[in-house]
Protein backbone atom coordinates (compact mmCIF):
# COMPACT_ATOMS: atom_id res chain seq x y z
CA UNK A 1 0.00 0.00 0.00
CA UNK A 2 1.66 3.18 -1.17
CA UNK A 3 0.88 6.49 0.50
CA UNK A 4 2.05 10.04 0.04
CA UNK A 5 2.36 11.79 3.39
CA UNK A 6 2.49 15.32 1.94
CA UNK A 7 -0.60 17.20 3.16
CA UNK A 8 -3.01 18.19 0.41
CA UNK A 9 -1.60 15.87 -2.23
CA UNK A 10 -3.53 12.91 -3.56
CA UNK A 11 -2.17 9.38 -3.27
CA UNK A 12 -3.66 6.17 -4.63
CA UNK A 13 -4.26 3.23 -2.31
CA UNK A 14 -4.86 -0.42 -3.16
CA UNK A 15 -6.18 -2.48 -0.24
CA UNK A 16 -6.25 -6.26 -0.49
CA UNK A 17 -9.56 -8.12 -0.03
CA UNK A 18 -10.33 -11.81 -0.66
CA UNK A 19 -11.82 -11.13 -4.13
CA UNK A 20 -9.08 -8.73 -5.26
CA UNK A 21 -8.63 -5.18 -4.01
CA UNK A 22 -10.46 -2.04 -2.93
CA UNK A 23 -9.07 1.07 -4.60
CA UNK A 24 -9.01 4.40 -2.80
CA UNK A 25 -7.39 7.82 -2.90
CA UNK A 26 -6.16 9.92 -0.01
CA UNK A 27 -5.74 13.59 0.86
CA UNK A 28 -4.38 15.54 3.79
CA UNK A 29 -2.18 14.57 6.72
CA UNK A 30 -1.50 10.97 7.70
CA UNK A 31 -1.25 12.15 11.30
CA UNK A 32 -4.67 13.82 11.22
CA UNK A 33 -8.06 12.47 12.33
CA UNK A 34 -9.25 9.97 9.68
CA UNK A 35 -12.33 10.53 7.51
CA UNK A 36 -13.68 7.83 5.20
CA UNK A 37 -15.51 9.21 2.15
CA UNK A 38 -18.19 7.08 0.48
CA UNK A 39 -19.51 7.82 -3.00
CA UNK A 40 -22.99 7.37 -4.44
CA UNK A 41 -24.43 4.49 -6.44
CA UNK A 42 -22.51 3.95 -9.73
CA UNK A 43 -20.17 6.87 -8.90
CA UNK A 44 -16.57 6.53 -7.71
CA UNK A 45 -13.98 8.19 -5.47
CA UNK A 46 -13.46 11.02 -7.98
CA UNK A 47 -16.78 12.47 -6.82
CA UNK A 48 -14.88 14.00 -3.87
CA UNK A 49 -12.08 15.58 -5.93
CA UNK A 50 -13.59 19.07 -5.83
CA UNK A 51 -14.78 19.01 -2.22
CA UNK A 52 -11.92 17.57 -0.19
CA UNK A 53 -9.31 20.21 -1.20
CA UNK A 54 -11.68 22.79 0.36
CA UNK A 55 -11.78 20.96 3.71
CA UNK A 56 -9.23 21.29 6.55
CA UNK A 57 -6.03 19.61 5.38
CA UNK A 58 -4.97 18.59 8.89
CA UNK A 59 -7.42 15.67 8.56
CA UNK A 60 -6.68 12.45 6.64
CA UNK A 61 -9.34 11.77 4.00
CA UNK A 62 -9.64 8.42 2.24
CA UNK A 63 -12.22 8.10 -0.54
CA UNK A 64 -12.78 4.47 -1.49
CA UNK A 65 -14.34 2.90 -4.57
CA UNK A 66 -16.98 0.42 -3.49
CA UNK A 67 -16.57 -3.07 -4.90
CA UNK A 68 -17.59 -3.19 -8.57
CA UNK A 69 -17.16 0.59 -8.88
CA UNK A 70 -14.28 2.75 -10.09
CA UNK A 71 -10.94 0.97 -9.87
CA UNK A 72 -12.01 -1.63 -7.28
CA UNK A 73 -12.27 -5.32 -8.15
CA UNK A 74 -15.60 -6.80 -9.14
CA UNK A 75 -17.12 -9.52 -7.00
CA UNK A 76 -16.63 -13.01 -8.41
CA UNK A 77 -19.22 -14.69 -10.66
CA UNK A 78 -22.21 -15.81 -8.66
CA UNK A 79 -21.41 -13.56 -5.69
CA UNK A 80 -24.16 -10.93 -5.31
CA UNK A 81 -23.89 -7.31 -4.22
CA UNK A 82 -26.00 -6.45 -1.19
CA UNK A 83 -26.10 -3.44 1.12
CA UNK A 84 -24.55 -5.57 3.85
CA UNK A 85 -21.59 -6.51 1.64
CA UNK A 86 -20.80 -2.83 1.11
CA UNK A 87 -21.03 -2.31 4.87
CA UNK A 88 -18.54 -5.14 5.35
CA UNK A 89 -16.21 -3.49 2.84
CA UNK A 90 -15.93 -0.50 5.19
CA UNK A 91 -14.92 -2.83 8.01
CA UNK A 92 -12.26 -4.42 5.81
CA UNK A 93 -10.90 -1.07 4.63
CA UNK A 94 -10.58 0.46 8.09
CA UNK A 95 -8.94 -2.74 9.35
CA UNK A 96 -6.36 -2.46 6.56
CA UNK A 97 -5.82 1.21 7.43
CA UNK A 98 -5.60 0.32 11.15
CA UNK A 99 -8.30 2.82 12.07
CA UNK A 100 -10.07 2.16 15.38
CA UNK A 101 -12.20 5.32 15.33
CA UNK A 102 -12.93 7.61 12.41
CA UNK A 103 -15.54 9.83 10.78
CA UNK A 104 -17.65 9.07 7.72
CA UNK A 105 -18.64 11.42 4.89
CA UNK A 106 -21.20 9.69 2.67
CA UNK A 107 -23.03 10.97 -0.39
CA UNK A 108 -26.39 9.47 -1.35
CA UNK A 109 -26.03 5.66 -1.39
CA UNK A 110 -22.68 6.10 0.33
CA UNK A 111 -24.56 7.83 3.14
CA UNK A 112 -26.93 4.86 3.41
CA UNK A 113 -23.98 2.46 3.67
CA UNK A 114 -22.11 4.75 6.07
CA UNK A 115 -25.14 5.18 8.33
CA UNK A 116 -25.74 1.42 8.38
CA UNK A 117 -22.11 0.86 9.36
CA UNK A 118 -22.34 3.55 12.05
CA UNK A 119 -25.33 1.81 13.64
CA UNK A 120 -23.72 -1.63 13.35
CA UNK A 121 -20.29 -0.57 14.69
CA UNK A 122 -21.28 2.50 16.75
CA UNK A 123 -18.11 2.57 18.84
CA UNK A 124 -15.98 3.10 15.72
CA UNK A 125 -17.63 6.22 14.28
CA UNK A 126 -16.97 9.67 15.73
CA UNK A 127 -18.89 11.83 13.24
CA UNK A 128 -21.30 10.92 10.45
CA UNK A 129 -21.94 13.36 7.60
CA UNK A 130 -24.83 12.52 5.28
CA UNK A 131 -24.84 14.38 1.97
CA UNK A 132 -28.33 14.26 0.44
CA UNK A 133 -28.64 10.61 1.51
CA UNK A 134 -31.98 8.79 1.08
CA UNK A 135 -33.77 6.36 3.34
CA UNK A 136 -35.41 3.28 1.86
CA UNK A 137 -38.38 2.88 4.16
CA UNK A 138 -40.68 -0.07 3.68
CA UNK A 139 -43.94 1.83 3.24
CA UNK A 140 -47.22 0.02 2.68
CA UNK A 141 -47.19 0.72 -1.05
CA UNK A 142 -43.69 -0.78 -1.33
CA UNK A 143 -44.76 -3.89 0.58
CA UNK A 144 -46.81 -4.90 -2.44
CA UNK A 145 -43.75 -4.62 -4.68
CA UNK A 146 -41.10 -6.07 -2.39
CA UNK A 147 -41.16 -9.66 -3.61
CA UNK A 148 -41.33 -8.44 -7.21
CA UNK A 149 -38.18 -6.36 -6.60
CA UNK A 150 -36.38 -9.36 -5.11
CA UNK A 151 -37.39 -11.63 -7.98
CA UNK A 152 -36.44 -9.08 -10.64
CA UNK A 153 -33.07 -8.52 -8.99
CA UNK A 154 -32.19 -12.21 -9.11
CA UNK A 155 -33.35 -12.53 -12.71
CA UNK A 156 -31.38 -9.45 -13.74
CA UNK A 157 -28.15 -10.74 -12.18
CA UNK A 158 -28.56 -14.13 -13.86
CA UNK A 159 -29.20 -12.43 -17.18
CA UNK A 160 -26.07 -10.29 -16.92
CA UNK A 161 -23.92 -13.24 -15.88
CA UNK A 162 -25.27 -15.38 -18.73
CA UNK A 163 -24.52 -12.74 -21.35
CA UNK A 164 -21.52 -13.63 -23.48
CA UNK A 165 -21.42 -10.28 -25.24
CA UNK A 166 -18.09 -8.43 -24.93
CA UNK A 167 -18.11 -5.08 -23.17
CA UNK A 168 -19.29 -2.29 -25.45
CA UNK A 169 -16.78 0.38 -26.34
CA UNK A 170 -17.56 4.08 -26.61
CA UNK A 171 -15.86 7.38 -27.24
CA UNK A 172 -15.56 9.78 -24.33
CA UNK A 173 -18.16 12.01 -25.98
CA UNK A 174 -20.64 9.13 -26.29
CA UNK A 175 -20.18 8.08 -22.66
CA UNK A 176 -20.50 11.63 -21.44
CA UNK A 177 -23.73 12.12 -23.39
CA UNK A 178 -25.17 8.90 -21.94
CA UNK A 179 -24.15 9.85 -18.41
CA UNK A 180 -25.57 13.37 -18.58
CA UNK A 181 -28.81 12.14 -20.17
CA UNK A 182 -29.53 9.81 -17.26
CA UNK A 183 -28.13 12.17 -14.58
CA UNK A 184 -29.46 15.66 -15.16
CA UNK A 185 -27.92 16.86 -11.88
CA UNK A 186 -24.39 16.39 -13.29
CA UNK A 187 -22.55 19.11 -15.17
CA UNK A 188 -20.31 18.21 -18.09
CA UNK A 189 -17.24 18.91 -15.97
CA UNK A 190 -18.46 16.63 -13.16
CA UNK A 191 -19.39 13.92 -15.64
CA UNK A 192 -15.89 13.96 -17.11
CA UNK A 193 -14.44 13.72 -13.60
CA UNK A 194 -16.43 10.55 -12.85
CA UNK A 195 -15.57 9.00 -16.22
CA UNK A 196 -11.84 9.53 -15.63
CA UNK A 197 -11.98 6.88 -12.91
CA UNK A 198 -15.02 5.01 -14.19
CA UNK A 199 -13.66 3.93 -17.58
CA UNK A 200 -10.81 1.92 -18.99
CA UNK A 201 -9.04 2.54 -22.30
CA UNK A 202 -8.92 -0.36 -24.78
CA UNK A 203 -7.81 -0.56 -28.40
CA UNK A 204 -11.21 0.46 -29.81
CA UNK A 205 -12.18 3.13 -27.29
CA UNK A 206 -13.38 3.24 -23.69
CA UNK A 207 -15.27 0.67 -21.63
CA UNK A 208 -17.04 1.22 -18.33
CA UNK A 209 -15.21 -0.16 -15.28
CA UNK A 210 -18.23 -0.87 -13.14
CA UNK A 211 -19.83 -4.25 -12.73
CA UNK A 212 -22.94 -4.42 -14.91
CA UNK A 213 -24.73 -6.39 -12.19
CA UNK A 214 -24.95 -3.08 -10.30
CA UNK A 215 -26.99 -1.33 -12.99
CA UNK A 216 -30.24 -1.74 -11.03
CA UNK A 217 -30.24 -0.01 -7.67
CA UNK A 218 -32.55 -2.69 -6.24
CA UNK A 219 -29.53 -5.03 -6.37
CA UNK A 220 -27.79 -3.00 -3.67
CA UNK A 221 -30.43 -1.61 -1.32
CA UNK A 222 -32.56 -2.93 1.52
CA UNK A 223 -35.97 -1.58 2.44
CA UNK A 224 -36.32 -1.25 6.21
CA UNK A 225 -39.28 -0.68 8.49
CA UNK A 226 -39.77 2.47 10.54
CA UNK A 227 -39.32 0.38 13.68
CA UNK A 228 -35.94 -0.97 12.56
CA UNK A 229 -34.79 2.51 11.53
CA UNK A 230 -35.74 4.02 14.89
CA UNK A 231 -34.05 1.14 16.74
CA UNK A 232 -30.86 1.56 14.66
CA UNK A 233 -30.68 5.31 15.30
CA UNK A 234 -30.81 4.64 19.04
CA UNK A 235 -27.58 2.66 18.68
CA UNK A 236 -25.67 5.56 17.12
CA UNK A 237 -22.88 7.08 19.19
CA UNK A 238 -21.73 9.49 16.50
CA UNK A 239 -22.52 13.16 16.06
CA UNK A 240 -24.56 13.42 12.85
CA UNK A 241 -24.76 16.18 10.25
CA UNK A 242 -27.43 15.81 7.57
CA UNK A 243 -27.08 18.12 4.56
CA UNK A 244 -30.05 18.33 2.20
CA UNK A 245 -29.73 20.01 -1.19
CA UNK A 246 -32.69 22.24 -2.08
CA UNK A 247 -32.97 20.60 -5.51
CA UNK A 248 -31.53 17.27 -4.43
CA UNK A 249 -32.63 13.68 -4.12
CA UNK A 250 -35.72 14.32 -2.03
CA UNK A 251 -36.97 16.99 -4.44
CA UNK A 252 -36.64 14.67 -7.44
CA UNK A 253 -39.19 12.06 -6.35
CA UNK A 254 -42.97 12.04 -6.72
CA UNK A 255 -45.38 9.31 -5.63
CA UNK A 256 -42.44 7.55 -4.03
CA UNK A 257 -41.92 6.33 -0.47
CA UNK A 258 -39.07 8.83 -0.02
CA UNK A 259 -41.65 11.62 -0.06
CA UNK A 260 -42.80 10.60 3.41
CA UNK A 261 -39.50 9.26 4.67
CA UNK A 262 -37.61 12.58 4.94
CA UNK A 263 -39.73 14.11 7.75
CA UNK A 264 -39.64 10.79 9.59
CA UNK A 265 -35.87 10.54 9.20
CA UNK A 266 -35.28 14.11 10.42
CA UNK A 267 -37.72 13.82 13.33
CA UNK A 268 -36.29 10.48 14.47
CA UNK A 269 -32.68 11.66 14.44
CA UNK A 270 -33.55 14.98 16.06
CA UNK A 271 -35.58 13.45 18.88
CA UNK A 272 -33.14 10.58 19.49
CA UNK A 273 -29.75 12.24 19.04
CA UNK A 274 -30.80 15.68 20.34
CA UNK A 275 -27.69 17.94 20.44
CA UNK A 276 -25.72 15.32 18.50
CA UNK A 277 -27.83 15.96 15.38
CA UNK A 278 -27.64 18.92 13.02
CA UNK A 279 -29.60 19.51 9.84
CA UNK A 280 -28.75 22.05 7.13
CA UNK A 281 -30.39 22.75 3.79
CA UNK A 282 -28.15 24.23 1.09
CA UNK A 283 -28.73 25.57 -2.43
CA UNK A 284 -27.78 23.11 -5.13
CA UNK A 285 -28.71 19.75 -6.62
CA UNK A 286 -28.11 16.14 -5.63
CA UNK A 287 -24.40 16.37 -6.50
CA UNK A 288 -23.85 19.75 -4.84
CA UNK A 289 -20.55 18.49 -3.36
CA UNK A 290 -19.26 18.18 -6.93
CA UNK A 291 -21.03 20.97 -8.80
CA UNK A 292 -20.90 23.66 -6.09
CA UNK A 293 -18.64 22.31 -3.33
CA UNK A 294 -18.28 25.75 -1.74
CA UNK A 295 -21.92 25.44 -0.60
CA UNK A 296 -21.08 22.56 1.72
CA UNK A 297 -17.33 22.89 2.43
CA UNK A 298 -17.56 25.41 5.28
CA UNK A 299 -20.44 23.51 6.91
CA UNK A 300 -18.56 20.21 6.81
CA UNK A 301 -15.34 21.89 7.96
CA UNK A 302 -17.03 23.40 11.03
CA UNK A 303 -18.57 20.05 11.88
CA UNK A 304 -15.32 18.11 11.51
CA UNK A 305 -13.41 20.58 13.65
CA UNK A 306 -15.29 19.42 16.72
CA UNK A 307 -17.38 22.51 17.37
CA UNK A 308 -20.55 20.34 17.31
CA UNK A 309 -22.49 23.57 16.88
CA UNK A 310 -22.72 25.21 13.48
CA UNK A 311 -22.75 28.99 13.05
CA UNK A 312 -26.18 30.51 13.67
CA UNK A 313 -26.86 31.20 9.99
CA UNK A 314 -26.40 27.51 9.21
CA UNK A 315 -28.72 26.15 11.88
CA UNK A 316 -31.84 24.14 11.17
CA UNK A 317 -34.10 26.00 8.80
CA UNK A 318 -37.69 26.62 9.90
CA UNK A 319 -39.54 24.78 7.20
CA UNK A 320 -42.83 22.96 6.80
CA UNK A 321 -42.69 19.31 5.88
CA UNK A 322 -46.02 19.63 4.08
CA UNK A 323 -44.40 22.08 1.67
CA UNK A 324 -42.09 19.42 0.25
CA UNK A 325 -42.66 18.98 -3.49
CA UNK A 326 -40.99 15.95 -5.02
CA UNK A 327 -41.25 15.92 -8.85
CA UNK A 328 -40.67 12.71 -10.76
CA UNK A 329 -37.18 11.77 -11.87
CA UNK A 330 -35.16 8.75 -12.86
CA UNK A 331 -31.91 10.01 -11.37
CA UNK A 332 -29.47 7.46 -10.03
CA UNK A 333 -28.19 7.80 -6.51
Amino acid sequence: MGENATPGLISELKLAVPWGHIAAKAWGSLQGPPVLCLHGWLDNANSFDRLIPLLPQDFYYVAMDFGGHGLSSHYGPGVPYYLQTFVSEIRRVVAALKWNRFSILGHSFGGVVGATFSCTFPEMVDKLILLDAPLFLLESNEMENLLRYKRRTIEHVLQVEASQEPSRTFSLKQLLQRLLKSNSHLSEECGELLLQRGTKKVATGLVLNRDQRLSWVENSIDFISRELYAYSIRKLQAHVLFIKAVHGYFDSRENYSEKKSLPFMIDTMKSTLKERFQFVEVPGNHCVHMSEPQHVASIISSFLQCTHTLPAQLQLWAWNYEDLVLPDSTLGL
